[in-house]
């Protein structure tokens, strides 16, 4: 273990979407680490196994199932938490859905769920999860799972891309707002490049080809030359540990994002991508 996470030790974390993936990952490196974990995740019996395994291994570990998109299920969660373990020093809002189709092409219901778990989800476990961390006057840490995608932009992912652009935004403020309550809590945001996750996989789509086409681009490429989810968790936690903002899976990448993001904004520029996605969408540069 590294020196870095020693500051998270003895305490607990509080993970959702940790059934698979980086969620996963997250809670398994936190109990290596020597925290009590409480793994949320809507899918329970994923978040079972996982949490029977922590314990097997000789950690603490609570499964609970949660739906991010309810308020009142994070609160139950966050009881749940308080109730088993006392304390929550660690919170990873996690929980994230990816949707793929044309604007105008995806139904209603599958717009509020994408941006009901991957925004209110985060909103929600602030508003649970905060008030009695920052009154127990403990270090703490809130971690929000944005993307390096919320550095661009992407047609066919709208809905998922505005609500990584979201979390960004909204660690952002949340950050300050700790500063302006000098709380010692430290906000991160999360952004992951490529991660071999069931994001693909479990995402919501339009009918169309192009979706279909996009979808199963984008889950090739993750599982080629994407990072494990506990990989990408073994780089995550201990920036979230060290206090760091700006968290990456890719750091590199994530600065060629930003720049190319923040030189967009600068020329006021027309969007548009690079060449090889244009490619790989089969149209012409």
């Amino acid at each position: 273990m590294s020196d870095t996470l020693q500051a998270l030790t003895g305490g607990t974390a509080v993970i959702t979407g940790a059934g698979s993936g980086i969620g996963e990952g997250l809670a398994r490196v936190a109990a290596e680490a020597g925290m009590r974990v409480v793994v949320a995740d809507i899918a329970v019996d994923r978040a079972e196994a996982v949490a029977a395994d922590i314990r097997g291994q000789g950690g603490e570990a609570l499964a609970v199932k949660v739906d991010v998109a309810d308020p009142a299920s994070i609160d139950a969660l966050a009881d749940a938490a308080f109730d088993a373990f006392g304390e929550v020093t660690l919170l990873v809002n996690n929980a994230g859905v990816e949707t793929l189709g044309f604007t105008w092409e995806l139904p209603t219901e599958l717009w509020e769920k994408t941006l009901n778990i991957n925004i209110h989800g985060a909103i929600h476990g602030v508003r649970a999860f905060a008030p009695r961390m920052i009154a127990s006057g403990r270090p703490g840490w809130i971690a929000n799972t944005a993307s390096i995608g919320g550095l661009g932009m992407m047609p066919i992912q709208t809905s998922y891309i505005l609500s990584k652009h979201a979390m960004i935004s909204f660690s952002e403020c949340l950050f300050l707002e700790m500063q302006v309550k000098q709380s010692p809590i430290r906000v991160s945001a999360i952004l992951p490049g490529p991660v071999a996750t069931r994001i693909f996989e479990d995402s919501g789509q339009s009918s169309d080809t192009a979706s279909a086409e996009h979808g199963a681009m984008m889950h090739a490429m993750l599982q080629a030359d994407g990072m494990t989810g506990l990989e990408a968790a073994q780089v995550i936690l201990p920036q979230i540990a060290a206090g760091e903002f700006w968290v990456s899976t890719h750091p590199e990448m994530t600065r060629q994002f930003a720049a190319a993001r923040a030189a967009h904004l600068s020329a006021l520029a027309m969007p548009s991508l690079p060449e090889e996605v244009l490619r790989g969408m089969g149209l012409e540069p």
